[in-house]
């Protein structure tokens, strides 16, 4: 028997609020089919549940928060998508040409590469060329935001990414 708890349109109502208010403060827009998005969220919360972290709805999940550390929502190809096609992969996210009506949403192309879902990301950055500098240089992966510190912000100040979203760039 599942230990899954029943989801409540109240628990999807809030989730929606604050996730559209989050959007809304970084720039971003969501679907503006609210039923549909709804039920986006509604997935994302069956997955908080299942798994103890918010996994995109529309892909697999491996159950290893290490390993999905790239589908987390928003997940690191939203940006991408949102920029060739207007929406991300599970459409929660949209442009503001899809969000207008003047472009309408399509089915994209999956991003995250099977053989290279769970590899780190080399540093772009020639080995050698910075050894002189004070501290390591942070990268979100979700937005692009770099900082200059010992260690990673707690919360991306742009997205609002968690610490592990964040990747060393040099």
């Amino acid at each position: 028997m599942s230990k899954e708890k029943d989801i409540s349109d109240a628990m999807v109502d809030k989730a929606y609020e604050n996730l559209l208010r989050e959007a809304q403060a970084g720039g971003y827009r969501l679907n503006p089919d609210v039923a549909f998005t709804k039920e986006l969220v509604r997935g994302l919360l069956t997955n908080t549940q299942r798994y103890g972290y918010q996994s995109c709805p529309c892909r697999l999940t491996t159950g290893s928060k290490e390993a999905d550390l790239d589908i987390i929502c928003p997940c690191d190809y939203r940006d991408a998508d949102l920029n060739e096609y207007g929406t991300c992969y599970c459409g929660l996210y949209v442009s503001a040409a899809v969000a207008s009506g003047e472009q309408p949403i399509r089915a994209i192309p999956e991003r995250r590469k099977p053989a290279v879902k769970n590899k780190k990301a080399k540093s772009p950055v020639p080995s050698g060329s910075t050894n002189k500098l004070p501290l390591p240089v942070w990268r979100c992966r979700v937005c692009g935001y770099l900082c200059a510190r010992e260690a990673p912000p707690e919360v991306c100040p742009i997205c609002k990414a968690k610490q592990e979203r964040f990747e060393r760039f040099i």
